[in-house]
């Protein structure tokens, strides 16, 4: 996968062992702020390790470009569950957005939320949505926190949650 590479997880180690991982999830990361996407990043990884979830991450130069790396994944059959092709079971989009001078933190934070939600609703993919639109680079660090307890890691919960509701749904077990 083209990005920061992939990870399976040494908590995976024993469904991987019996010839199946339970989660593969994309990552799509935009890396405006390197320090604060790391700390979403760490949160969203050490949520999926200790749920036993693989995970590949992608990374963009920015928020709007995470809503293209779905649909692109979308259109290689890659995602959905459901295509016969796909490889991820759901995604999560890490990102920031800190408010300027300008009416572009407007632009960016509707169109990048906006695009992202529609492409998951009307392909049915399961998204944790971790993109962060803060006013000051403060609130965004108190947000990214790194570990399992800040906005990273609440994506991932939100993933993973969504791939059990959908499957559920499907009447498959999880």
């Amino acid at each position: 996968m083209v990005g920061r590479g992939s990870r399976t997880s040494a908590s995976t180690a024993g469904t991987a062992a019996a010839g199946r991982i339970r989660h593969r999830i994309l990552i799509i990361e935009g890396r405006f702020y390197d320090h604060i996407c790391d700390a979403l990043l760490q949160g969203a990884t050490a949520e999926l390790e200790a749920a036993g979830a693989a995970y590949d991450v992608v990374t963009v130069p920015g928020a709007l470009e995470i809503p293209q790396v779905l649909s692109l994944a979308v259109s290689a059959g890659l995602i959905p569950a459901t295509a016969p092709t796909a490889w991820y079971s759901g995604a999560i989009a890490l990102g920031c957005v800190i408010r300027g001078e300008t009416s572009h933190y407007d632009i960016v934070c509707n169109n990048a939320n906006h695009w992202l939600m529609d492409v998951a609703t009307r392909h049915s993919i399961p998204v944790g949505n971790g993109i962060l639109t803060v006013d000051t680079e403060e609130q965004a660090l108190a947000r990214a926190q790194g570990g399992r307890e800040g906005k990273g890691g609440d994506a991932a919960r939100a993933c993973l949650r969504l791939i059990e509701v959908a499957r559920q749904f499907q009447g498959q077990s999880s």
